[in-house]
């Protein structure tokens, strides 16, 4: 799905293009008639043409009769009628700026076919700006769908690659390049829209991991249903949010302080072992020594059964798949990063203020 103004572009270049036809028609219609019609040169036959249809007021190349007379008027006026067609559409497309959005658009699909192993997020509303703000303390490449062209312009004021189209739709998810995405968030006020965009994405790419926001407990279950790999319900998380600020608010704060938020000094990052890759499978924790080599501490392993240990001991064997979730400076994390596999092989992203 195109958005208005790309398709108002289109619609002007479509008729302009038209009009130049439609003139070089004309002037191919006068040229032949003078041609074989009044027995002139193709040389004269061409500039007579040129002459009328520019209504320059020059005499007659040669001698014309009452026929040919009648020829040029009419030739004058299909001139005067497409020449001035042209300009219209010509005059309307600069004032409206479509030029200048159509430079815009091709930048924008140049940005769009360059992206890869990006985010997408669905929706700019209140959740979908949040989100936004997020990736960008982060560091991580992402773009934004709305079919709303006021959230679209906000997002491009707020300097955000946006594509305005249907996320529900298969064609929108292709121009943003669902295929090359890692991760796709469907933050869409319709839980219905969330759901058919969970649908779409992971038909389109299996891999793709998917976040879904959920009005009640019902959608949240056929979300899940779905394929979604996760599903937040606002109104649940607030609640327990509001829950813990109330029983623990300085355990809330800390939490909040190395989730989110650009001037953060502790963060925390999950880290895959790979077994063809990773030296410590097979070892314990202690004997691995992350947190002497790196300064990182391991909070918890998430198992590839699906179970969570938290706070490992140093007796704790690490197994191939373990998600390991650490926390510690920026710069611990990258040392980290590169003490469990070889650089390149999982890119640890830096934040911006770092």
């Amino acid at each position: 799905m195109y958005s208005t103004l790309e398709r108002k572009y289109q619609r002007i270049q479509k008729e302009l293009m038209a009009g130049a036809i439609a003139l070089g028609g004309v002037f191919l219609i006068g040229t032949l008639w003078y041609r074989f019609v009044e027995g002139w040169s193709w040389e004269n036959a061409a500039y007579m043409t040129v002459i009328t249809l520019a209504t320059v007021g020059y005499g007659e190349t040669q001698p014309l009769g009452s026929r040919g007379r009648l020829f040029t008027i009419a030739l004058i006026l299909l001139g005067v009628i497409n020449i001035g067609y042209i300009v219209n559409r010509f005059t309307e497309a600069i004032i409206e700026g479509y030029f200048q959005e159509g430079i815009r658009l091709r930048q924008q699909r140049r940005v769009m076919e360059s992206l890869t192993e990006h985010y997408i997020i669905c929706g700019f509303s209140r959740t979908g700006r949040q989100i936004a703000r997020e990736f960008r303390a982060e560091g991580v490449p992402f773009v934004v769908i709305d079919s709303e062209i006021e959230s679209v312009q906000r997002a491009q004021m707020e300097g955000y690659v946006v594509y305005q189209g249907d996320a529900t739709l298969d064609d929108t998810l292709f121009h943003v390049g669902i295929e090359r995405a890692i991760c796709i968030v469907a933050a869409l006020p319709s839980d219905a829209e969330n759901l058919y965009t969970v649908l779409s994405a992971k038909t389109l790419n299996p891999d793709i991991r998917a976040i879904a926001r959920a009005s009640t407990e019902e959608a949240l279950q056929k979300l899940q249903r779905g394929g979604a790999d996760a599903v937040i319900s606002p109104y649940i998380t607030g609640g327990k949010r509001m829950a813990a600020a109330a029983l623990r608010p300085q355990v809330l704060d800390f939490v909040d302080g190395i989730l989110s938020g650009a001037d953060r000094q502790l963060y925390m990052e999950e880290f895959l072992l790979d077994p063809s890759l990773s030296p410590f499978v097979g070892q314990t924790l202690q004997k691995a020594k992350l947190r002497s080599q790196t300064g990182a501490l391991v909070l918890a392993i998430r198992r590839v059964d699906g179970n969570l240990i938290g706070g490992p001991t140093g007796d704790t064997i690490l197994m191939p798949g373990d998600t390991l979730i650490c926390m510690g400076t920026a710069e611990q994390l990258r040392s980290l990063n590169q003490v469990l596999v070889p650089i390149g092989s999982q890119i640890l992203r830096k934040p911006k203020n770092q």
